[in-house]
């Protein structure tokens, strides 16, 4: 079998709502396809048009090469043998950041493929599924401003898409009035009950000592714990924020994107959980270097995820592996990508769990009408590759 092509597709929704934090409403959908019809997808949580640059992109020289035109013709059958590939064919270019990106997304596709040629899910080929089900989590962005509406949207959350625990994403406002964000907290603490409730600051304060005048707020409604604290240059803010918040620090899905990086937050930063994301730390073959690197110290992987069921699927298949069970991160986006990209639905059972994909692959497949409606032709650049 070979690699026949490889697409970067961008879709896009104009919508009000692509101005918030939300990956979901702009997307770069990978596709390869093979000789013997087989076509494995993947996606990535970054720019599409920077993404179509590097996979489109013609080689400058042996160690600066665009990743469809080094691909075409291989065997798709070893993800890890491709992504070793890439990765050395492109060092002149970058080890970090987009690069890392682009090869995420087609890792994925890969492995998506090696499944289907093997007639076996992608946990399988990971070495075996620990458990069937996972855990969900969901994000409430943004926070209402009054306790009853607070209370609704956990509500909502939980009768309409079965979630048992909950993420706010919190917003710079939360430091304005500190007596007022307690009482919100709290107004979503009794509704969640005994169910999980986090923290994703966001980036929403700047320094340690801005943050750590939230956590005696965050201790005492339970958080189990706080993502994203600070920015993520800040080494020694995390540390500080680390052994004086009381709080376990999630780290990484706000730009980290080699293993490297998350041995220096754990090691320098004191970070307990790894957040990567899957599609840009260099698919499954880069988030099992970062798996392997927590394991080593004692600390957690929590994947983040908020695009399509492409990128739930491949978390799915990750956390099904894991060596401990972890959350799973289950975008609650409005966005009409979050839920038609893919012909397959996953959803959450009524007792908050969702069902690990046990079909070849990933076990989802793209719309080909949404690819119709929503792809987005503005960069011209990329309409035509090599």
């Amino acid at each position: 079998m070979k690699i026949t092509d490889i697409q970067a597709i961008h879709l896009r929704i104009e919508d009000p709502n692509i101005g918030l934090f939300d990956g979901s409403y702009d997307d770069c959908v990978i596709r390869v396809e093979t000789d013997e019809g087989l076509i494995g997808i993947g996606e990535v949580e970054t720019l599409a048009d920077a993404v179509q640059g590097i996979v489109y992109a013609r080689p400058a020289h042996s160690k600066a090469r665009g990743l469809r035109e080094l691909l075409l013709g291989r065997d798709p059958s070893n993800p890890r043998e491709l992504w070793d590939l890439m990765y050395e064919s492109t060092c002149y270019v970058g080890r970090r950041g987009l690069m890392m990106h682009a090869i995420g997304g087609i890792d994925i596709a890969l492995w998506d493929i090696a499944g289907q040629m093997q007639g076996r899910p992608i946990h399988e080929l990971l070495g075996g599924a620990k458990r069937d089900r996972v855990e969900a989590y969901g994000t409430i962005y943004p926070m209402a401003r009054t306790e009853d509406d607070v209370r609704r949207q956990v509500e909502d959350a939980m009768a309409k898409l079965r979630l048992r625990n909950i993420k706010f994403a919190a917003d710079p406002w939360w430091m304005d009035d500190l007596e007022e964000t307690a009482r919100l907290l709290r107004a979503a603490r009794t509704v969640l009950g005994k169910g999980g409730l986090i923290i994703d600051a966001g980036l929403s304060y700047q320094t340690a000592e801005e943050g750590l005048k939230l956590a005696p707020i965050f201790r005492d409604v339970g958080v189990l714990f706080l993502e994203a604290p600070l920015p993520l240059d800040d080494i020694a803010g995390h540390a500080r924020m680390a052994a004086e918040a009381g709080l376990p620090l999630g780290v990484g899905d706000l730009g980290l994107t080699h293993v490297d990086e998350f041995v220096e937050a754990m090691d320098r930063g004191g970070a307990a959980i790894c957040q990567p994301d899957i599609t840009s730390v260099g698919g499954f073959t880069g988030i099992l270097k970062i798996s392997e690197a927590a394991r080593k110290r004692g600390k957690r992987v929590i994947t983040h995820g908020y695009k399509t069921n492409i990128e739930i699927a491949a978390n799915l298949h990750f956390l099904a592996n894991h060596c401990q069970a972890e959350m799973l991160e289950f975008s609650t986006s409005k966005s009409p990508l979050r839920w038609e990209t893919t012909v397959e639905d996953i959803l959450v059972d009524e007792d908050g769990m969702v069902a690990v994909p046990k079909t070849p692959g990933l076990g989802v497949r793209l719309s080909e009408d949404a690819i119709r409606r929503y792809r987005f032709d503005g960069s011209a650049a990329w309409r035509s590759a090599p």
